[in-house]
């Protein structure tokens, strides 16, 4: 609460200073954090899900720290280097003199930055896009769920996953398929294959990681250690809160042009996600509600379906929340009537 009275705060400063006023100011930064948790809710899930497993010291850190990076690094930060990156070939200076420049822009050229952000969106979005669908596959294919959503089906295609390369091969055979339909020209094609490629390798390279760590016999103390402490899962993570934050930031530029009214609203739902990731951690959530995690995890691969969609026509921000809401829900509800079930019945929903 006094993060977002800070953050409200800062907005009304800051809107006396532009010709829209403080209260268009208050009022675009609480819409954007609507925004933000709603896009982001599942992200809790997903989240409280990974730190049950990491011990308390991790924990502290991704809710301390990650913070931190998710709120000045992924809503001010990158946006600020991806145009930067985007419009380099475009600048004489060196990269660091550009990307200060680009800082500038952001604030004092509100309107050129959503620009250039806007022509780097088809890149973000095939790169967001297919980590998320990783991530959607990985649960889809894990052999070691105990419930089933879905029936029988989801559980054949859990069974599926004892072959450990499928889900790559899905999600490379899904982006062939798609950046192969979608009405682009031939860079912007390459442009989705090889970002969407990216996306994938990332998303692998960071799971292999954490196999590296695994215990094994003969392992040395300090392998062993990294593996406690979860690094691979602070790093997982992060990155995956840089997927969600994606389609926020684009999304926020067709709210405002004002980058650090986008900041604060974004900053704030941020907040409260980290908030509801405690909550769903301290309170056993997860264990009281089976289906949330699998509600989730659709709602993340819905969400890579629409950041890929979004590449050839545009999705209102309203719908793309919309559709993890009404998952989530879904799945609490299924989680409550298997909970009223006789136990004898509880097999699957």
């Amino acid at each position: 609460m006094g993060f977002t009275v800070v953050c409200l705060a800062a907005a009304l400063w800051w809107g006396m200073r532009s010709p829209e006023g403080w209260l268009v100011a208050l009022g675009v930064t609480v819409m954007l954090a609507v925004m933000e948790i709603s896009l982001s809710f599942d992200n809790a899930v997903v989240n409280a899900t990974v730190l049950r497993e990491m011990d308390e010291k991790w924990q502290r850190l991704f809710l301390t720290v990650g913070i931190l990076i998710a709120v000045f690094g992924m809503r001010l930060v990158f946006p600020i280097l991806v145009v930067a990156i985007a419009t380099l070939g475009n600048s004489v200076d060196g990269f660091g003199a550009h990307t200060i420049h680009t800082a500038y822009q952001a604030v004092h050229e509100p309107a050129e930055f959503a620009r250039h952000l806007q022509n780097a969106h088809t890149g973000i979005a095939a790169f967001g896009g297919m980590f998320l669908m990783m991530v959607f596959f990985t649960f889809l294919f894990d052999t070691g769920k105990k419930h089933h959503w879905l029936g029988s089906w989801e559980a054949w295609l859990s069974g599926m996953g004892r072959h450990r390369s499928l889900k790559a091969i899905a999600a490379l055979a899904f982006l062939l398929v798609a950046q192969w339909f979608m009405p682009l020209s031939d860079e912007d094609r390459l442009t989705v294959f090889m970002a969407g490629v990216s996306g994938v390798i990332l998303f692998v390279c960071i799971h292999a990681l954490g196999d590296l760590f695994d215990t094994r016999e003969g392992r040395s103390a300090l392998i062993e250690t990294a593996r406690r402490n979860g690094a691979m899962g602070f790093l997982y993570l992060e990155v995956l809160d840089a997927s969600f934050s994606f389609d926020g930031v684009i999304g926020a530029f067709a709210i405002t042009r004002d980058v650090v009214i986008i900041m604060l609203g974004l900053a704030i739902g941020a907040m409260f996600v980290r908030s509801m990731t405690v909550f769903l951690l301290r309170q056993g959530t997860l264990a009281k509600f089976i289906f949330l995690e699998h509600g989730a995890h659709y709602a993340i691969g819905a969400l890579g379906l629409i950041m890929l969609y979004s590449i050839v026509e545009h999705v209102p921000e309203l719908l793309t929340g919309l559709v993890g809401v009404v998952l989530i829900g879904l799945s609490v509800f299924s989680s409550i009537r298997h909970r009223d079930r006789p136990i004898s019945e509880r097999s699957e929903p």
